[in-house]
């Protein structure tokens, strides 16, 4: 089965206008919303078929951010500078601004992504996220289990009296070690359990 596949890059981050047009490379970051093309079923599983967050708690207003995989099922929305959200005291690591991410998850989603293995290794895996309540996700290596049901602990911060804004806590979990071999290789990031967790990147450091 053959995948159309982005990338992540400075210059796209800096010129979010301009499309990835390849593999995302390992030792580094894999950016959650630049998974493969193919839609549901080949380079991803969501349980509704609209996206929530691009023309939905983001309305279309012609803005990049606001359009980005609009037509796909794959919730995606971006972190916001205001204090109000993705940038407020109570996170526990400070993100980019103006970062997409996968959210609105539930249990038995996925994403896919094809990328570039530069150096075989045995690899520490992160996960920069948020949680309100707690959850389990897995990643998969050309279809085979790598990690399974690996516990992500909740960002809620009972001081913050802001109730939305504890899916905005953003922070990192180290969800293990995997072996990579150099070349082309498959992931696939799933929720496993509990869902309402929003996912940023993986990344990946030997």
């Amino acid at each position: 089965m053959k995948f159309l596949i982005f990338a992540i890059t400075a210059a796209f981050l800096a010129e979010p206008q301009q499309i990835p047009s390849n593999p995302q490379e390992i030792p580094g970051k894999v950016y959650t919303a630049y998974y493969d093309q193919g839609g549901e079923g080949v380079a991803y599983h969501d349980t509704t078929p609209n996206n929530h967050g691009s023309g939905e708690l983001n309305p279309l207003d012609g803005s990049y951010l606001h359009s980005f995989r609009v037509d796909e099922g794959v919730d995606t929305s971006y972190t916001k500078s205001a204090s109000e959200t993705d940038n407020s005291e109570f996170n526990f690591v400070t993100p980019p601004m103006e970062l997409l991410y996968v959210g609105w998850t539930e249990p038995g989603e996925w994403t896919r992504y094809t990328v570039q293995v530069k150096k075989s290794g045995t690899y520490n895996v992160s996960l920069l996220y948020t949680s309100n309540r707690g959850g389990k996700v897995s990643l998969d290596v050309n279809d085979q289990p790598v990690l399974s049901n690996v516990a992500i602990e909740s960002t809620y911060r009972a001081e913050d009296p802001v109730d939305w804004r504890q899916w905005h806590h953003w922070n990192v979990a180290e969800l293990g070690r995997v072996k990579l071999k150099k070349g082309t290789q498959i992931l696939t990031l799933r929720t496993s359990e509990t869902g309402q967790m929003n996912y940023a990147w993986l990344e990946f450091e030997l």
